[in-house]
């Protein structure tokens, strides 16, 4: 058997596997660096489309709190029962009536019982303090 070989001040060459690695870490960082170099500004990834608003279908039947209207219970009662129908509840409020709308809201979903369960449920500002139910065909 021959000595392994040795390099200047007669220390043995050797060439562990570490320095293997690290030669090609960094020839591959060498091959990254150029091909970004010459690589386009733009994004890499199509740009994401922005979120879409639920989609609404168009209304069945509309019920408005008011005089002379009957229950939400006893109308719902004299609807459809076709599972494709969607409730939706819409709580509009004035400024600073935000706790009272979000009670409208859950008492409305409460009276709506079993078909308020997957209601859609919006509350939003607006000019006075009112509430709407909507049935519609909707679909996600």
């Amino acid at each position: 058997m021959s000595a392994p070989p040795h390099g200047l001040y007669g220390a043995p060459i050797a060439m562990p596997w570490q320095t293997i690695l690290a030669d090609l870490a960094l020839i591959l960082f060498m091959m990254t660096a150029a091909a970004l170099a010459s690589a386009p500004d733009t994004p890499l990834l199509p740009k994401a489309p922005p979120p879409a608003p639920s989609v609404r279908g168009e209304p069945v039947g509309v019920w408005r709190e008011g005089p002379g209207m009957p229950r939400l219970a006893d109308w719902l009662a004299q609807q459809a029962r076709d599972p494709r129908l969607r409730v939706s509840i819409l709580v509009r409020h004035v400024a600073g009536h935000e706790q009272a709308a979000l009670a409208r809201a859950e008492a409305l979903v409460a009276a709506a019982s079993t078909r308020g369960a997957g209601a859609r449920i919006v509350i939003e500002p607006g000019r006075e303090d009112g509430a709407s139910v909507v049935l519609a065909y909707d679909t996600e």
